[in-house]
């Protein structure tokens, strides 16, 4: 089989590694910006509540997250929407995107811990379920979780009792690289069906965070996590029989690619920056300062660590980018 079907298995058939709920953070195999501080969400939350400010319409619309693992993203958000104008509860909607029945169930047990009935996030399965003329949309870390195929000089790797070897690429993905200048690395599959599901919603704003660069590096990035530790793929103590479905595996996002899906089906890049840059620019820093008028020394000093880890340049800062595409 082609590599991205054998990743797709990896990662999501029946026995994949988000077929089921995992743990992030210390206790799982990597760590996320969500995991490391709610002061992440709330500051994506400022984000979205001055652009309701810029154009009230949007307070009618849906707050949505993508890859929402256990749900601590949006309920981040929902918490702080609150704290600063409880009446957007009322007007707003929430949803989560959630195929897998297990997953919706954490979920749903996750958000009722944290609000009771007081608030209602709804389940779809795809964005393009959800009829609404305004949706804001975030993720954090899903474009590095599709498939991809892996090309090296106009030929893709397949897969075959867990050996690696090579055939010819398409001609479509040859031509594809060619116009991207790409001789070596990873091509996504499933960007522009993604995006297309989009086409939709008359008006959207989309966030999202993951690690990557906007350009093509031609090299190979895919690594597979297990326990926080990093497995290159193609290092030669590797067993891929003993990893497979029982560990992540990942690679360093296209951003171009990502872009470039999405303005074909409508969008506008508004911004493209580094993690740090961005969650600044959403107010993380002011957020902070409000936090440590009410709370003691010792819970200020532990929020002001976490947000180090989120804008540090040394750990997530730099590495981590913030795309942001509109469509009006």
């Amino acid at each position: 089989m082609n590599f991205s079907e054998y990743m797709s298995d990896w990662l999501y058939g029946d026995e994949g590694y988000y077929s089921s709920f995992k743990a992030i953070g210390k206790e799982g195999d990597f760590y996320t910006a969500v995991s490391s501080s709610r002061f992440f969400g709330a500051s994506i939350a400022n984000f979205l509540l001055k652009l309701i400010s810029q154009d009230s319409s949007k307070k009618e619309g849906y707050l949505v997250e993508i890859g929402a693992h256990r749900g601590y993203l949006i309920c981040d958000m929902i918490q702080w929407i609150y704290s600063v104008d409880p009446s957007l509860l009322d007007s707003l909607k929430f949803a989560i995107i959630e195929k897998h029945p297990s997953l919706i169930e954490e979920q749903k047990a996750y958000i009722y811990s944290r609000f009771g009935d007081d608030v209602k996030v709804e389940h779809f399965g795809s964005i393009g379920e959800i009829k609404t003329d305004y949706a804001f949309v975030v993720s954090n870390e899903i474009f590095d979780a599709f498939p991809c195929e892996l090309y090296m000089d106009e030929k893709i790797a397949t897969v075959n009792d867990n050996t690696i070897s090579w055939i010819s690429a398409p001609v479509d993905m040859i031509e594809w690289s060619k116009k991207h200048r790409l001789t070596k690395g990873e091509i996504t599959v499933g960007y522009e069906e993604f995006a297309s599901e989009f086409n939709n919603l008359p008006k959207c704003d989309f966030v999202s965070f993951d690690y990557g660069e906007k350009y093509i590096r031609n090299d190979f990035s895919i690594r597979i996590y297990k326990e926080h530790k990093t497995y290159p793929l193609f290092d030669e103590n590797v067993k891929l029989e003993d990893l497979f479905g029982n560990s992540d595996i990942t690679y360093d996002v296209n951003f171009a690619h990502v872009i470039e899906a999405f303005e074909n089906n409508g969008f506008k890049l508004s911004r493209f920056q580094t993690q740090a840059r961005a969650l600044i620019e959403f107010g993380i820093i002011d957020i902070l300062e409000q936090f440590a008028r009410v709370a003691t020394k010792e819970r200020y000093i532990s929020e002001a660590d976490k947000i180090k880890t989120l804008i540090a340049p040394t750990i997530m800062g730099d590495k981590f980018k913030m795309v942001f595409l509109s469509k009006q």
